[in-house]
């Protein structure tokens, strides 16, 4: 009896999951007693230095509560009847980003590191907030800082094109969830998007393309023309209401790949020398032909451009992209054989590599960094880029980087790209042409448990992972509420992953704590997924399963002994010689085993051609029991 109350105890003296629903969980809390109540009376007393989080801050609380707090400086002989106070602390032994967060029912108290701290304090807070009934917040002590300093999302405007408006929407939830980045994707070859003043037919040819490929037929063409850009004052305009919400915004201009609306533009910068020439704003999907070429002309339309973008963009970094270049052009024209014999150029990669250095060289003298896509490696890298690795589950791009002394954004296909279903593909499809994606499978607890940091680093090394990013391409994603279904509630998953420390990741908690967070996506009408929870891998009487086959998708192995004919274990290969699949009973017993290998569940004939069917009462004496194929 003790014991029990000793336990419980222990579980009255700390603030569960359950309790506060925050994503991401925060480094340390710890429970005080009561409560504070936010009322009518409640006001905002901020340091001189916070008067902008302050002011939107107070927007939040009473758009959520109806209520319009009194907001005060620190210093104003002002007396407030409860107050929440936000307060500058650099001398806190954290993070940039980091804060503490006190309340206790007479106030609550946000320290912030620096401003961002401050902010990210204030987010925690409105999270904090019960969405229905009395407006209490229970009593704790907060210790927060991310786990990384690049915490991003993309977003690729060039294949469909989204209002300003939807973009400070999406700004607003990430900064909801603690991320500090957010990479604006502005260049396709489908289409241009940002106005460039001293190239006006980027935006008046560029930005439009003639056709669309429809949901349900990748292959085909819509015939209906479609575009749309971004002017300068609208992102200037942008850039402003994320800087107000601590996000930075990295602009993405990709090059020498990805430029056929550019080239349609200016067919000047582009390989003219080849035959059949004829650069337009592509319709379809996929890798195309039509890449920059490296002449001083072009050279110096890219250093005109990026002037212009760093004007517009006060981000440290630039994105170049830099992927999935094709060479083919390079290697038909005349021009850059030449280049090629002058500067001992051996090959397309090599290209490349020159390509990226001029462009390096570039933003250095605007005092910018360069960023781009693993591609970048191709023919050396430049002395100075930082590597997002995307390839794969990127982890080889990702370790050569680091041990060459290059810094990297990790961002898998493999596991962050948010065009992937995120529910099973035929659960999707039955709903509709319109809930296609490229492809993949990603559901939420698949991004959570992502780990960032590559084996094999030092600890020194593991320093150059400057952060985690996901991916959202809109190929398929035609409107603004597919691109919300797409990334909600995955969103919060990667949250958490940029921001908690490893070591305190749960998903059973996540899983928990998701309930309450998709509450204000819903009273926000965003339209958000649910969550793919799989169903429990289990037999039907606990037994154990091993095999040497990998999965296809979600057919696990314990499908195949549940006591469900429907279900099924798929492997994602072929049978090979000594390839196994044994259960252990929890208990042994009599009985008949009956075995099916490919056909009715698949349709597609994978039936066994030739193996043995072995029992053993040790797990180390085999008696066969049957072959297969079965003789009848």
């Amino acid at each position: 009896m003790r014991k029990a109350l000793a336990a419980l105890a222990l579980l009255s003296a700390s603030v569960t999951a359950a309790d506060l629903p925050l994503i991401p969980l925060p480094k340390e809390m710890k429970a005080g007693e009561g409560s504070f109540a936010l009322t009518p009376e409640t006001g905002i007393r901020f340091d001189a230095a916070l008067a902008k989080e302050a002011q939107i801050f107070a927007f939040e609380l009473h758009s959520n509560t109806g209520s319009a707090p009194q907001v005060v400086r620190e210093e104003a002989r002002v007396m407030l009847p409860s107050e929440i106070r936000l307060d500058l602390d650099n001398t806190l032994a954290l993070e940039a980003g980091g804060y503490t967060l006190e309340a206790t029912p007479k106030a609550i108290v946000i320290k912030g590191k620096d401003a961002a701290g401050a902010w990210n304090g204030t987010r925690t807070l409105l999270q904090m907030l019960p969405m229905e009934g009395p407006r209490t917040i229970p009593a704790v002590t907060i210790k927060d800082e991310p786990r990384f300093g690049w915490r991003g999302v993309h977003l690729d405007v060039g294949r469909h094109f989204f209002p300003v408006e939807n973009i400070k929407g999406l700004i607003n939830w990430l900064a909801f969830h603690k991320f500090n980045t957010f990479h604006w994707h502005l260049t396709e070859d489908q289409g241009w998007r940002i106005e460039i003043k001293k190239y006006p037919k980027l935006t008046e040819v560029g930005a439009w393309r003639d056709s669309t490929p429809p949901y349900g037929n990748r292959n085909s063409d819509d015939g209906k023309r479609y575009g749309g850009f971004y002017t300068q004052e609208q992102i200037k305009e942008v850039v402003a209401y994320a800087k107000e919400r601590h996000i930075n915004i990295v602009p993405e201009i990709d090059m020498p790949g990805h430029m056929a609306a550019a080239i349609a533009a200016y067919p000047e910068f582009g390989n003219s020398d080849i035959p059949g020439y004829a650069p337009k704003v592509i319709g379809r999907w996929g890798v195309h032909p039509y890449t920059l070429a490296p002449t001083e002309e072009t050279f110096r339309f890219v250093d005109d451009v990026l002037t212009e973008v760093c004007s517009l963009f006060p981000s440290e970094y630039i994105h170049i992209g830099g992927d999935e270049a094709p060479k083919g052009q390079w290697e038909q024209s005349p021009r850059v054989q030449k280049l090629m014999k002058k500067e001992g150029l051996k090959n397309g990669h090599d290209v490349q590599s020159y390509f990226i250095r001029r462009v390096e060289k570039m933003l250095e003298k605007k005092g910018r960094k360069l960023v781009g896509w693993d591609e970048i490696r191709e023919g050396g890298l430049a002395p100075s880029a930082t590597v997002m690795c995307w390839q794969g589950d990127a982890v080889k791009a990702a370790v050569d980087s680091v041990r060459e002394g290059h810094d990297v954004i990790m961002a898998p296909n493999q596991r962050l790209y948010f065009d992937h279903y995120q529910r099973p593909e035929k659960t999707e499809l039955a709903k509709g042409v319109e809930f296609e994606t490229i492809g993949g499978f990603r559901p939420v607890s698949n991004v959570y448990d992502y780990e960032p940091v590559p084996t094999g680093l030092t600890p020194e090394q593991q320093k150059h992972v400057l952060g985690v990013q996901a991916q959202l391409w809109t190929e398929y994603m035609h409107d603004w509420k597919k691109v919300e279904y797409m990334a909600f509630p995955r969103i919060a998953a990667l949250a958490e992953v940029a921001w908690t420390p490893a070591e305190k990741k749960d998903y059973g908690s996540f899983r928990g704590r998701l309930d309450g967070i998709m509450k204000f996506y819903d009273a926000a009408k965003v339209n958000r997924a649910e969550p793919y929870d799989p169903p429990k891998r289990e037999t039907a009487d606990g037994s154990t399963i091993t095999t040497s086959l990998g999965i296809y998708q979600e057919h696990w192995p314990e499908f195949a002994f549940d006591g469900k004919p429907e279900t099924f274990f798929w492997a994602n290969r072929e049978l090979k010689e000594n390839d196994h699949f044994t259960i252990a009973f929890k208990e042994g017993k009599g009985g008949n085993v009956t075995v099916k290998t490919g056909g009715d569940a698949s349709q597609n004939g994978d039936k066994l051609e030739g193996g043995v069917l072995e029992a053993s009462p040790n797990g180390s004496a085999w008696i066969e029991i049957a072959e297969f194929p079965l003789l009848s």
